[in-house]
């Protein structure tokens, strides 16, 4: 089960320091968006956790079946693109949200096992969250911090 995270925003306009259990880093935009840079922007996160998801479950279910998996490399990238463009597409919406994820496994398996790990990388659990209707409910917390 997923640690809470905690996400809070610095003096810096973009700048947020993020917290999952004992573990803090930073996101922010790019110097040309107004941004210092000082990490990954909000869609490379998301692109980093369906890459790293990916990876692991391909690693443990190769393990698993003891093939000969040396390692596994997943560059990833996100986009907007035009509904026209997209073949299997069934939205009214002109343009949608489009990750490319390249996958390259590393190591002496056969057409057959490649095709099933591919199949794999395909349902790991944040690829399939991120292929299913998801439901975000925000709502307001008191200040806890004295005026």
């Amino acid at each position: 089960m997923p640690r809470p995270v905690s996400v809070n925003s610095g003096a810096s306009r973009f700048i947020q320091e993020i917290s999952v259990g004992p573990h803090v880093f930073h996101a922010d935009e790019p110097g040309d968006l107004g941004g210092g840079d000082v990490g990954p922007n909000p869609y490379e996160l998301l692109l980093a956790a369906l890459g790293a998801c990916t990876s692991m479950t391909v690693r443990m279910y190769a393990e698993r079946k003891k093939w000969p998996l040396d390692s596994v490399r997943v560059g990833l990238s996100y986009a907007k693109v035009h509904v026209d463009d997209c073949v299997n597409c069934e939205t009214e919406v002109r343009m949608i949200d489009q990750i490319e994820v390249e996958i390259t496994l590393v190591g002496k398996l056969d057409g057959e096992q490649r095709r099933r790990l591919l199949e794999i990388a395909n349902i790991c659990p944040v690829h399939r969250t991120l292929t299913s209707q998801v439901r975000i409910r925000s709502r307001l917390t008191e200040n806890t911090v004295p005026d």
